[in-house]
């Protein structure tokens, strides 16, 4: 009863007071106070979405929700509302900097999400030539003898036609096991080479078009924020998706060699243990999850 009590009182009546105070002392409103206690990057732009300021009608309340290209008009209502002068750019460009970092997670969601609805269409030429680049990529001393073919097998796909693979994340996971292939060659070349281990081999492709649902369900959840907002002044676009993706695939790769699993019929129990790593590391405020790394 008494912590209910102490509740009630501390939103309707002591944290009014406390703001006013620290205001009159420093000069400064909380959204302010926010950006002086936190760190350029996660820290700062995950302190702004979380601010309980930013839970009042108006201005501030849709801060977190603008639109990409209302950011700046956005800056400048709420300088407006909170009476912080225009002439003050280190928190205009701090403001700024995050709301494009908000609105950017966002609207990249929608971009992965939109591409993961797009089911593979073996009578649309793009995404064909897309499948063949992959081929090129990664076996470039051998052709084709035709489209459906169990060549495809040699690459990690699980029959004649690979289309029936990509059921679960649609284009997206084409277009994942292309950038791979396509920025780090050497990379793919050797993982695929790896994943035909004879005791500790496992499929390419399948395993890559699982690791494109992983990174899929991170966005989705938001487990990426802090890694994006780390990683981007600014919105973060679907190369940076990509990036985090191929992080995945390398860092899987090795993962599953040091665990020396008995057999690719473990594959879901290592999976979770991989993922359960990952996540861990995703809640670290500094985190930055790329190869480049």
């Amino acid at each position: 009863m008494l912590v209910y009590l102490w509740g009630f009182l501390y939103s309707n009546y002591v944290r009014f007071w406390l703001k006013w105070i620290l205001r009159l002392l420093t000069g400064k409103c909380e959204l302010q106070r926010v950006f002086d206690g936190s760190e350029a990057g996660a820290q700062r732009t995950l302190s702004v979405g979380n601010a309980r300021i930013l839970e009042r009608p108006g201005v501030l309340r849709n801060a977190v929700h603008v639109e990409e290209a209302e950011v700046e008009k956005c800056v400048r209502d709420v300088m407006k509302e909170k009476k912080i002068e225009q002439k003050d750019t280190g928190f205009k460009t701090n403001l700024h900097i995050s709301l494009l970092q908000i609105s950017g997670y966002k609207k990249l969601y929608l971009n992965v999400e939109n591409l993961r609805k797009v089911p593979y269409d073996s009578d649309n030429e793009e995404h064909e030539e897309q499948l063949i680049e992959l081929w090129n990529l990664l076996m470039p001393h051998e052709n084709l003898k035709a489209r459906i073919t169990k060549q495809w097998c040699d690459i990690g796909f699980q029959g004649d036609d690979p289309k029936t693979d990509f059921r679960g994340m649609g284009l997206l996971g084409l277009v994942n096991l292309v950038y791979f292939s396509k920025h780090y060659t050497n990379e793919a070349r050797q993982i695929l080479s790896r994943s035909n281990h004879p005791k500790l081999g496992y499929s390419y492709a399948i395993v890559g078009i699982n690791l494109t649902e992983m990174a899929y369900s991170l966005l989705k959840n938001g487990a990426l924020k802090s890694h994006l907002y780390n990683m981007v002044s600014g919105s973060p676009q679907m190369d940076h998706f990509h990036q985090f993706y191929c992080y995945l695939v390398y860092e899987f790769d090795r993962f599953w060699f040091e665990e020396e699993p008995e057999s690719i019929m473990h594959f879901n129990q290592y999976r979770e243990k991989f993922h359960e790593k990952i996540k861990g590391l995703l809640l670290h405020c500094d985190v930055i999850l790329t190869l480049q790394n």
